[in-house]
């Protein structure tokens, strides 16, 4: 491939990827959440009770982070830190029942925004995006933990 069009995929790539957080972030905006905060949402309604240093290596992010997204979801009631019962040094973060309530807007405004983005694709188009993505996140994996950490940044 030709280093114009290397360039041209590139960009595409990277204008789809930040269109596809704008719509996302625009929905989840509705449901009094901002970018980044979901993302520890969804991951404690898969494993309620994680430590903070657990959601920020889950996540690829700083542990400092995770503690100013924690505390600002603590503080709108979705989540509720309580010290470990084995060590008092350390805190472990739960969904409230209004933060349970809550992950099914998250997961709507999810499965909305891929609705959004894969109009006019067919189911096989949407196979081969899917393993050519996946392709791309392994290729760069090395270099993508910062990711999720600068958009949660981005939005305080």
């Amino acid at each position: 491939m030709a280093k114009a069009d290397r360039g041209a995929t590139m960009s595409r790539l990277q204008s789809a990827a930040r269109l596809s957080r704008t719509a996302l972030a625009a929905r989840l905006l509705d449901h009094g959440f901002y970018a980044g905060q979901d993302q520890i949402m969804l991951s404690l309604s898969q494993e309620d009770g994680q430590t903070p240093g657990q959601l920020a290596s889950r996540l690829g992010v700083r542990p400092p982070t995770i503690t100013k997204t924690i505390n600002r979801l603590q503080v709108q009631g979705f989540l509720d830190k309580r010290a470990s019962e084995t060590d008092a040094r350390q805190a472990h973060v739960f969904l409230t029942d209004t933060g349970r309530d809550a992950i099914r807007a998250i997961e709507k405004s999810v499965r909305k925004t891929e609705k959004q983005a894969l109009k006019g694709l067919d189911k096989k188009d949407q196979k081969i995006l899917a393993k050519l993505l996946w392709r791309i996140e392994t290729n760069l994996s090395d270099a993508v933990p910062h990711e999720i950490e600068e958009e949660i940044e981005a939005d305080e």
